[in-house]
């Protein structure tokens, strides 16, 4: 049974849940928008019945004049967007910078997108502020697309879909919380600096169908440790909780006896039945190497049920509501959902973000240009 609540995604329509510290951005924000809908254009998203307050955040622009291109010379590209208009920006906070930071955070990774701030305005909601993004692809006649949502009074959250981490650096305090806590059995590098935390449940198919691009995570990126972190769902998958309990025990005796359980238990989840599921588990042990009748004794006692609780209770306080669940740094990622090399990608961008080396040899966050480029005018400031 699936697990994934992510919905699919509708042209111009991103839903804002499933990628920020610890909640999760549906349609995971790679190549869809954060929030409300397409718009024809700017002052139809913005408004046109707002005070002018702050509009010292963003300077009024005019088009720059058209003009005649001489035959083999070249111009620079068209800048897509409308020019912001000043008395879009009611609101003192958030400013541009740090929702440009933000967008930057999710979006980066991706050097063919753009955008511009179009519009941060107060709202009848004390201290809530709105935020409309225009946003577009770095290719000729590429369609300009809009996107809101709400940032809360603390700074902290916005809303689009759900409540999601707001800020310049959104999954920083995620990321410190899992190096501190996470301690499910690992693989890859001993340094923390580059963390991929998998939320799974040894139950759920598509932890299942996962496990291949994990295992490629583990041999393209050398410098991360990659962690497996128990989220047993008891609601759909009754005998997930004591796979984990096993699990637990097996990792405990050996940490990477661990994964070859994990993969005989995913191979032979049709066999977890109120029947068979304690025999499944003590052959998974089995094919691990290690002695199922002390890890089934293991299993029962209370160490190893508050090591699983422990488990869910940082997944809960990471915001997991789903499994398979990657986080890259802090960053979650709905695992089945993301193409491997989009998912390279992200994980090489967010380590560039974060100052640390992924030690892969091939892979490049976001092509060259995300590397070196300056901050294009087109992104709003």
């Amino acid at each position: 049974m699936s697990h994934r609540r992510f919905m699919r995604q509708k042209e111009g329509f991103l839903v804002l849940k499933k990628a920020v510290s610890n909640v999760i951005v549906t349609g995971w924000m790679l190549g869809t928008f954060l929030g409300a809908g397409i718009g024809a254009g700017a002052q139809t998203s913005a408004g046109t019945n707002q005070r002018v307050g702050a509009a010292s955040q963003v300077p009024a622009t005019a088009p720059a004049p058209l003009k005649l291109q001489k035959l083999g010379e070249q111009t620079a590209p068209v800048d897509p967007f409308p020019a912001v208009n000043p008395k879009f920006f009611t609101a003192s906070t958030p400013t541009v910078a740090t929702v440009n930071s933000f967008l930057r955070s999710l979006w980066g990774y991706d050097a063919n997108r753009i955008w511009r701030v179009a519009a941060i305005q107060t709202t009848a909601a004390a201290g809530v502020s709105k935020v409309v993004v225009f946003v577009a692809e770095k290719t000729p006649n590429a369609k300009v697309q809009t996107t809101q949502f709400f940032v809360l009074p603390d700074g902290k959250h916005a809303v689009a879909d759900g409540i999601v981490t707001f800020g310049a650096t959104p999954f920083a305090d995620l990321r410190k919380t899992l190096q501190e806590r996470a301690d499910g059995p690992a693989r890859g590098a001993t340094s923390k600096d580059l963390l991929l935390v998998e939320f799974s449940d040894l139950q759920c198919p598509h932890c299942k169908e996962a496990q291949a691009t994990v295992d490629h995570l583990v041999k393209d990126f050398p410098n991360a440790r990659v962690i497996y972190q128990s989220y047993p769902l008891v609601d759909i998958h009754p005998a997930a909780f004591e796979a984990a309990a096993y699990g637990a025990c097996v990792a405990k005796q050996k940490n990477e006896a661990f994964f070859p359980y994990a993969q005989a238990v995913f191979e032979t989840q049709a066999m977890l039945t109120p029947e068979d599921t304690d025999k499944t588990l003590q052959a998974a042990v089995t094919k691990a190497g290690l002695n199922p009748a002390a890890v089934a004794a293991c299993s029962k006692t209370q160490a190893a049920t508050d090591a699983v609780n422990a488990s869910l209770k940082l997944g809960q306080d990471a915001g997991v509501d789903q499994t398979p669940l990657l986080a890259v740094n802090g960053h979650m990622l709905p695992l089945a959902a993301v193409p491997y090399e989009t998912l390279k990608q992200i994980i090489a961008f967010q380590a560039q973000m974060d100052g640390v080396s992924t030690g892969a040899t091939n892979i490049q966050a976001g092509g060259p240009e995300l590397r070196t480029r300056p901050t294009p005018p087109s992104l709003g400031k």
